[in-house]
């Protein structure tokens, strides 16, 4: 018999391995959302690798493709105990193999940014995660409605501008996601921001928050808060939009920890004005 040992086979993950992926990102202290995973998945089944040593899952990374024009990498986990071993590379060329063709976008961990450069990535800007406590909050808005009493259409155009591309397959998931609550703002037949709150392994997080301004931003967020009062809430908002800086500020959320939005070719038109809370620092 011919020894097998330190042998080391990377494969797409099934859903039962993205659970796996999901509470690493979670031992990371990255705190995903609960209920995350089909909407991930959904997006693109293919664009999830696990790498295995001698049977064990001991890495992950998803590259997630929105179709032919960009994809996201996130998920890149190395357990700790097989760190700098080159286990991390491979499975990282995998991801990136997977997406050759795209503009790939990330947020990379300040850390890791030059080896990210060193992969062809460049700096767009940086994304900052803040917490505060949600409270309980009077709006007086009938035009803050529930997202699926919307078309939706009129969804997938919206989000189109706060994000490099359509993206409609993974947001049919996540409005849907259980413990969540998604909220538009729509007037005269309009949509004019939408945000969304769902249950994460430690509290809630907001993400996106797209607004036209930040009056109609705040007043997503306050409804957004009433779903999660008494609980820790976190916000992951790009630091160029200063008024989404002003509405954290002005709530006393506290900044945690920040990343580097990163992309391998230009970077991609998107209305940053509007961007008070980025989706996800997985998925874009």
């Amino acid at each position: 018999m011919h020894d097998v040992k330190n042998q080391y086979i990377i494969r797409q993950m099934t859903k039962s391995d993205l659970d796996l992926a999901i509470s690493w990102a979670a031992s990371e202290s990255w705190n995903p959302g609960l209920h995350d995973r089909d909407a991930f998945y959904n997006t693109d089944s293919r664009g999830f690798f696990m790498g295995f040593l001698d049977g064990k899952p001991i890495s992950c990374i998803s590259a997630v493709s929105y179709g032919k024009d960009f994809g996201f990498i996130g998920f890149y986990i190395v357990h700790s105990k097989h760190r700098n071993k080159g286990y991390g590379i491979k499975i990282w060329n995998k991801a990136i193999n997977y997406l050759k063709t795209q503009n790939i976008g990330l947020d990379g961990v300040v850390a890791q940014q030059e080896n990210y450069k060193k992969s062809g990535f460049k700096l767009a800007y940086r994304n900052i995660r803040y917490q505060g406590v949600g409270k309980k909050y009077e709006v007086n808005d009938d035009n803050i409605v529930k997202i699926n009493s919307i078309p939706f259409s009129s969804l997938i155009k919206y989000d189109k501008e706060c994000f490099p591309v359509s993206r409609p397959k993974f947001l049919k998931y996540w409005i849907s996601e259980p413990e969540s609550l998604a909220l538009g703002y729509f007037k005269d037949s309009k949509l004019l921001g939408y945000g969304m709150i769902r249950k994460c392994v430690t509290g809630y997080k907001i993400g996106p928050l797209f607004a036209d301004n930040k009056i109609i931003a705040e007043d997503l967020f306050k409804q957004l808060n009433n779903f999660s009062v008494g609980f820790p809430i976190f916000l992951d908002i790009p630091e160029v939009n200063k008024e989404a800086i002003e509405l954290v500020n002005k709530y006393k959320m506290k900044p945690m920890f920040e990343t580097a939005r990163m992309y391998t070719k230009k970077m991609p038109i998107i209305n940053l004005k509007k961007v008070f809370g980025i989706t996800t620092f997985e998925v874009g």
